[in-house]
């Protein structure tokens, strides 16, 4: 099923329209640039409450751009006053929490690719009364955290989809590459590959610095004549990896994880030959509508179990369909 259709579904559902944004962001309290574009409608007539999302986000990764849009729709559409923080670095993603648990936020959408790190100040929230929601990374440990769901796509899933095709297409030898070591999801990631695909290999580098990101890869691949596929978790990683191959005069192809107007492009190309989306739009748009849903009724979405946002196949086929809603920012 598209983005489109599945986004076309969730929204239908909850029956509210949607309005153009008036949501603060972190930077200053300031409405978000692209308030204007959120669509025409009228607010619902709850009464406003507070949300925070916290994301391990690092700085220029077009991936939260697109989480962050789709959490401010629906903070539109739900008169809700959003808040969004970001830190990559877990012990200060943490202080972001205990930041809006002080602040006496009415719920609290959190990534846990660190879930050691935050559990302690997940539990102070809940302990606290403020429901808490989880998204794209920490689904094993979600619930056990004390979220009541977890959006985001199952990452083991998600490799081993990558890795399936990849076997069809005859690869042998990919190289994974992984730009946070110990971030739970994208080790997942690679691991679904390998579980598929026996003879791939796990390269670690520093995604905060995409100059090393692309000498260390290009040192890799020169280093590994056999190497037949290179895999991007995330499409700045990617569109770098790019860079790489050319580097190293090598012949691996360069699959992905994760999508952006570029990267979708670049598919289109014929540069990458496909990309596993996990839907961001939508990890954003319903952590935020399941927060004002749990305040407004008690629901709580997905009965204990993650809602699956991904994963998709984005492939020469179906790329130029993409590429017109990521142009849009909604893929």
């Amino acid at each position: 099923m598209s983005t489109f259709t599945w986004r076309r579904m969730a929204v239908a559902a909850l029956a509210v329209p949607m309005l153009a944004l008036a949501a603060c962001s972190s930077q200053g309290g300031k409405p978000a640039d692209n308030a204007a574009g959120a669509g025409g409608g009228q607010v619902a007539s709850t009464p406003k409450i507070k949300v925070a999302l916290i994301t391990h986000a690092a700085a220029g990764d077009t991936f939260w751009d697109i989480v962050r849009k789709g959490a401010e729709e629906a903070a539109a559409k739900d008169n809700v006053d959003l808040q969004y923080l970001n830190d990559p670095e877990a012990g200060r993603q943490a202080q972001l929490v205990q930041q809006a648990i002080d602040q006496k936020v009415d719920g609290i959408a959190v990534t846990l690719a660190t879930p050691d790190a935050l559990k302690d100040v997940v539990k102070k929230a809940t302990d606290a009364g403020i429901p808490v929601v989880s998204l794209n990374a920490g689904e094993d440990v979600s619930a056990q955290l004390g979220a009541f769901t977890h959006f985001g796509s199952n990452e083991k899933l998600a490799g081993e989809a990558v890795g399936t095709k990849l076997a069809q297409g005859g690869y042998k030898h990919p190289i994974c590459v992984i730009q946070q070591q110990g971030h739970v999801g994208l080790e997942n990631r690679c691991a679904g590959v390998k579980a598929k695909v026996p003879g791939t290999e796990i390269l670690y580098v520093n995604g905060q610095d995409m100059t090393s990101v692309q000498s260390t890869a290009t040192a890799k691949l020169q280093a590994s004549k056999d190497a037949d596929v290179i895999i991007g978790l995330g499409a700045p990683i990617t569109i770098t990896l790019l860079k790489s191959v050319t580097d190293a005069g090598s012949s691996a192809k360069v699959a992905s994880f994760d999508l952006n107007a570029e990267l979708a492009q670049d598919i289109v190309d014929g540069k990458v030959i496909f990309t596993v989306d996990q839907q961001p739009w939508l990890q954003g748009y319903m952590s935020v509508d399941a927060l004002w849903q749990n305040k407004r009724g008690g629901f709580k979405l997905g009965g204990g179990q993650p809602v699956l946002t991904g994963p998709t196949i984005v492939d020469k086929a179906n790329a130029s369909t993409v590429l017109k809603f990521a142009q849009q920012g909604v893929r």
